[in-house]
């Protein structure tokens, strides 16, 4: 009997400390994938960083912008949403163009 008892006590630990935790990490990464939407800035599961163009849901494909590049991949190799593309990024040709702004009004004030 006690045995029996010690086998539960030991099911349920690894329940609570192996099974649940990855059950709500897929739900987790499912609820992710299926709230993907075209201008998002994602990173793949090999690395690529770019921005959903499209996504095909009959064949559970996305396609990324990877800076003029159109490369096609299936929807569960998106490791993370890292930002909306929409949202307030500045790019480089913005930084670029505002620290050479910067530079123009520093040696305009030096004079």
């Amino acid at each position: 009997m006690e045995f029996l008892i010690s086998v539960a006590i030991m099911f349920g630990i690894m329940y609570f400390l192996l099974i649940r935790p990855q059950k709500k990490q897929q739900e987790k990464v499912q609820d992710m994938l299926s709230n993907l939407e075209a201008g998002d800035s994602v990173v793949t599961i090999g690395g690529l960083h770019g921005v959903i163009d499209e996504i095909n849901p009959e064949a559970n494909t996305v396609v990324l912008d990877c800076e003029g590049i159109y490369l096609t991949f299936e929807r569960r190799s998106i490791s993370r949403v890292t930002a909306e593309a929409n949202d307030t990024l500045q790019t480089t040709e913005e930084i670029i163009l505002e620290e050479s702004e910067n530079i123009q009004d520093s040696e305009g004030t030096e004079e």
